[in-house]
């Protein structure tokens, strides 16, 4: 496989790199601004002819799809920029493989964010269900997994849509619920932090967690054994309360700590229950998540431990 992974520099592009590398993957990545290897290309995804003229030259077979906008929240003071960088970068690529060569297979990305007021029960959301985004970043991503079904059957291009549930794991931005608890508490046992609370926003949301490295190997899974055309949810299929997380996180801590609600940690719009059902991928190719959440949590509260 000769792979392509914009956005490398990322949180999931840097583990998805070194997986694809393991099986001796030839592998490029973009990046806006960074440039920490030989096969790291500095791209704009907003211009189709430089996109084209990359393709042209390292010829991948394989293009993952990762970057543009990751953050829900900052979508709702970012809109345009969401749309921009997630539907408009996606339709500039596919536009520039459809000149070059159909027969590259891209991976797009898009995200639960996309079924939104669907989840309105406990039972888990398929690939079929009704996408009803609530907020700036699920719409731009719910265009996308529309135009990726046209640009299949209209133009053939051999593209698939993947609709990761949250992931988290060492080494993940500030800004995500997981990060955020544990670098706090890791201030805290470091004595980095003056007081012993933690700021905290809704704890009674529900949500479908995987490891960052099963998603990676999900993600490579399909891109060798996928059906083209087709959208593929990647989650454990398990929902977790918030507050959950948080206690297994405290669970580490040396150090008793207070929890305190900031309002500002709200978002504006804020679906109760988010939780997958991972049964089309398990059973078209046979994949799993195989990290425990608590090893997960684990791993991301030393990684701050390391890094505060």
């Amino acid at each position: 496989m000769r792979a392509l992974i914009t956005g490398i520099s990322g949180f999931v592009g840097q583990f998805l790199e070194k997986r694809l590398l393991r099986d001796s993957n030839i592998v490029y990545g973009t990046t806006r601004s960074q440039k920490m290897s030989n096969n790291y290309i500095i791209l704009n995804l907003l211009s189709e002819q430089d996109i084209v003229n990359l393709l042209k030259d390292i010829k991948p077979s394989h293009i993952f799809h990762l970057a543009g906008m990751s953050n829900v929240k900052q979508s709702w003071s970012h809109r345009i920029h969401a749309i921009e960088s997630n539907t408009i970068a996606t339709i500039t690529l596919l536009e520039a493989v459809k000149k070059v060569n159909r027969n590259i297979r891209v991976i797009t990305i898009g995200s639960s964010e996309e079924y939104g007021y669907a989840a309105t029960n406990s039972k888990p959301i398929s690939e079929d269900s009704a996408l009803r985004p609530i907020s700036p970043y699920g719409v731009s991503k719910a265009a996308i997994s529309m135009l990726v079904r046209q640009y299949y059957k209209a133009d053939q291009l051999d593209v698939i849509h993947l609709r990761p549930f949250n992931h988290i794991g060492p080494g993940q931005s500030l800004g995500f619920v997981t990060s955020d608890f544990a670098y706090q508490i890791a201030l805290i046992n470091k004595n980095k932090q003056e007081k012993n609370q933690i700021e905290v926003g809704n704890l009674e949301a529900i949500r479908d967690f995987t490891d960052v490295r099963d998603i990676a190997e999900a993600y490579y899974k399909v891109a060798k054994h996928g059906k083209s055309g087709e959208i593929y949810n990647v989650c454990s299929g398990t929902g977790v309360k918030i507050n959950k997380i948080l206690d297994i996180l405290l669970s580490f801590s040396d150090k008793q700590i207070e929890i305190i609600t900031d309002e500002s940690k709200m978002r504006p719009s804020e679906v109760p229950i988010m939780v997958g059902s991972n049964e089309k991928i398990q059973k078209q190719l046979q994949w799993a998540p195989k990290i425990s959440l608590k090893s997960s949590l684990y791993d991301i509260y030393q990684y701050w431990l390391a890094n505060v």
